[in-house]
């Protein structure tokens, strides 16, 4: 089953749950229909959770060494060459923060 299907199905259970619960409680108020489609409520809002939580692209910030030490054999280079060792971390930090989103 596909991830946009489960939580269609999800989100529309929860959609329609709410506005059932309401109308069972106020015609009869049947303890048996509003305890029902509150439960399939919170099943679908506690599926929608899990899914989104399991599923999160996010990811992790990585320590590469192989990559670190590269930049670093860069900066010896440049600093060599005659840069500013200061100015050159600066612009590495600022490169870094700009990459991940940060200001």
């Amino acid at each position: 089953m596909s991830l946009r299907l489960i939580r269609t199905l999800c989100f529309g259970a929860f959609l329609t749950g709410l506005p059932a619960i309401i109308v069972s409680s106020i015609r009869g108020n049947n303890e048996g229909w509003v305890l029902t489609f509150g439960m399939i409520t919170a099943i679908a809002a506690i599926i929608l959770i899990a899914v989104t939580a399991t599923t999160s692209t996010k990811r992790i910030d990585v320590f590469n060494e192989i990559e670190a030490e590269r930049v670093e054999l860069r900066i010896r280079q440049l600093v060599e060459a005659g840069a500013n060792e200061v100015e050159v971390r600066a612009l590495v930090r600022d490169a870094l923060n700009l990459s991940r989103g940060e200001q």
